[in-house]
C-alpha cells in the first residue's frame, strides 16, 4: 500500500551496472522526469511540500527517481559503483526503461546537474527546467563537491548553526549513507560553458532569490539559448520547501 508521505510505493529497475534504481510516479498525462538534490530524495524534494501535486494538477505524469546512494535506491559502497556520470547514465537508463520519446525533464541542485548532463549526452526532452542550480555549479563541480567532502569526512564536528551543521542535520533527516554519499561525489562531471549552446530545448532555470550556493542562476539561464529565469523566496535549502518552486515549474510546463 502507498504510504502516508508519498502517493505510490516505488518501482525498481536495474541500471547500466546492475544496480537498482527506485522511482514513483503521480499523476497521469504528459511525463515529466524530475530529479532531486543531494542528501535529498525524491520524496523530500518533489512530494513533501506539494510540488509533483501542482504539476500532476496540470495534467502531467510526474516520474520521480531516487537517485543512487539515495532514498530507495541502491547505496553500494563499492567505489566502482561510483564512475564518472553514473548519475547520467541511470538517468538516460530510466528514460529507456520506460520507454519515453515525448516527454519534459528537468531537477534540482544535483538533479538540475544530472538533467544537464544527460542533455549533453543525448537526452531529447521537449522542455527543461534547472532549479536550484547556477552556472559555476554545472561548469565546475569541484568547489560543491569539496565542501560535502569536508561535511562527510567530519561528522559530528562542526559548531552548531554553522553551514556544515545544518547540512550534517539534514544529512539526518534523510536517513543519508555516508559512504554511499561520498561515493556520488566521485560521479561529478564539469560540463564546458560552449556545450550549453547546445541545449535547445526551452528551459526554465528557477531558483530562490537568496541561493548563490552554485552560483549565479541568472547567469545559467543567460549561458543557454532558449531559457527563461525566475526567482522563487528562499535559499538553497529553503526554497525547496516553498510552494512558488512547484507552482513556477507547473505554470511553465503547462504554458509552454
Amino acid at each position: 500500500m502507498p504510504s502516508a508521505s508519498f502517493p505510490t510505493d516505488p518501482e525498481y529497475f536495474e541500471s547500466f551496472d546492475g544496480t537498482r534504481i527506485a522511482w514513483r510516479e503521480l499523476g497521469e498525462g504528459r511525463p515529466v522526469v524530475l530529479i532531486h538534490g543531494y542528501f535529498s530524495n525524491a520524496e523530500v524534494n518533489w512530494v513533501r511540500y506539494g510540488h509533483a501535486a501542482a504539476i500532476a494538477a496540470q495534467g502531467f505524469r510526474v516520474i520521480m527517481p531516487d537517485l543512487r546512494g539515495h532514498g530507495a535506491s541502491d547505496k553500494p559502497h563499492d567505489k566502482a559503483a561510483y564512475a564518472a556520470d553514473a548519475l547520467m547514465r541511470d538517468g538516460l537508463a530510466l528514460i529507456e526503461h520506460l520507454g519515453l520519446t515525448d516527454y519534459d525533464l528537468g531537477g534540482y541542485s544535483l538533479g538540475a546537474r544530472t538533467t544537464v548532463r544527460m542533455l549533453v549526452n543525448g537526452a531529447e526532452p521537449r522542455r527543461v527546467v534547472l532549479s536550484g542550480m547556477g552556472l559555476t555549479g554545472i561548469v565546475s563541480t569541484a568547489g560543491r563537491g569539496g565542501y560535502f567532502r569536508h561535511v562527510l569526512t567530519n561528522l559530528g564536528s562542526f559548531e552548531r548553526g554553522t553551514s556544515e551543521w545544518l547540512t550534517e542535520a539534514f544529512l539526518k533527516t534523510t536517513n543519508g549513507d555516508p559512504v554511499a554519499l561520498l561515493g556520488v561525489l566521485d560521479t561529478f562531471v564539469d560540463t564546458p560553458v560552449e556545450a550549453l549552446a547546445g541545449i535547445i530545448q526551452s528551459t526554465l532555470v528557477v531558483s530562490g532569490v537568496e541561493d548563490e550556493d552554485n552560483g549565479s542562476a541568472a547567469a545559467l539561464a543567460d549561458a543557454l539559448p532558449a531559457a527563461i529565469f525566475r526567482e522563487v523566496p528562499g535559499n538553497h535549502m529553503s526554497a525547496v520547501t516553498k510552494p512558488e518552486l512547484g507552482q513556477a515549474i507547473a505554470d511553465f510546463l503547462a504554458a509552454a
